[in-house]
Order: structure tokens, then sequence, then C-alpha cells
């Protein structure tokens, strides 16, 4: 079995992924990480993946049920953690005025104190963008922070994201399912 989800590696689809594979398995399923979900999509009604995994708070996510509709079907939903998020600032830039989010961790704390707000199309690629001096400030992996001391700050601890996933495949569940209603 192939899975599909969004990467970068170090990306919450491919976390998340993970650990519902190991979870639920099954057992050597491979995956196959995307640019992004569009694309994922394609692949799995062409049959090139068996699933998708997306996260309903994904921005893409209600274009992609709408665009799929009667092609890609919930099999599985469950709810899981994101990596430990925060908000971050490259060490001597001591008041950031612009800062880096992924759409979806837009309302995840307070950002009015910033003049503008950067889309990222990942926190992985929010994380990039600071330790290559490209953003001021950011929400990403907290771990991030851990890895380069000496180049960030921590302005916000915020915590996991709680969110809602779904696996999606080609075939509807049966009407006895338990998660049918």
């Amino acid at each position: 079995m192939i899975v599909a989800t969004l990467g970068p590696e170090g990306s919450n689809h491919l976390l998340v992924l993970r650990r519902y594979l190991d979870a639920r398995g099954p057992a050597g399923a491979e995956i196959r990480p995307f640019a992004d979900f569009p694309a994922a999509f394609a692949a799995l009604v062409a049959g090139e993946v068996d699933r998708v995994l997306q996260c309903t708070a994904h921005f893409s996510h209600a274009d992609c049920v709408g665009r799929y509709m009667h092609r890609a079907f919930p099999v599985d939903v469950f709810v899981a953690g994101s990596h430990p998020l925060a908000l971050l600032a490259r060490r001597g830039v001591d008041s950031p005025r612009r800062v880096a989010r992924q759409p979806a961790t837009r309302y995840y704390t307070d950002l009015s104190g910033f003049e503008e707000e950067i889309d990222a199309a990942t926190t992985v690629a929010v994380a990039e963008g600071l330790l290559a001096g490209r953003f001021e400030a950011g929400i990403c992996a907290l771990e991030v922070l851990e890895q380069h001391p000496r180049e960030l700050r921590l302005i916000e601890a915020l915590g996991p994201a709680l969110d809602v996933w779904v696996l999606y495949g080609t075939e509807p569940l049966p009407a006895g399912s338990p998660l049918v209603l």
C-alpha cells in the first residue's frame, strides 16, 4: 500500500502519517510525500497511490473535498497532535515587524503586533526562511529552536495543534461502517 501526504520531511503531515501507520498499519506501507494536495489527490484517483492523509485544518481541504467528490472518499478519521509549535524570531531582530506563518496557523496566537503577515506553504518553509534570513519571525516547530539556539529565539511557545485528520481512498465505506451515520 502506498499512502500519500504533504511533504517535505519534517512536516506535520509526515509526522502524523508515521504515527498512524505505526498504530494502525498496514505494516510495510510506503509513504509518498507530495508538494501539494491537488497532486496527491490526482495520484489517488489515477491509482498511483492507495490512500491520502490530509489534516482538515489545511487550507486546501475544502477544495480537495469538493474537487474529488464521488472519486475520493473518507475511509478513516482520527484526532492527532502536531509537532509542538512556537512563535520564533531571528536573534538580532529585537522588534520583528513581519511574521511568516502557514495559513492554518494564522490564529494560533495574536499576531496583531506585527505590521505584515507572510504566507508560507508549510511550517517547514517558515523554519527554512527564518534560518535563511528571509523572515524576521514565524510560527514553526519548537524543535527548530532546539536545533538552532544561536540563530533563533523564542517569542511564545504554542504547544501542539490538536486536529482532525482524514484518510481518503477510492472506495466509499460500507453503510454498516461505524464511521458512517
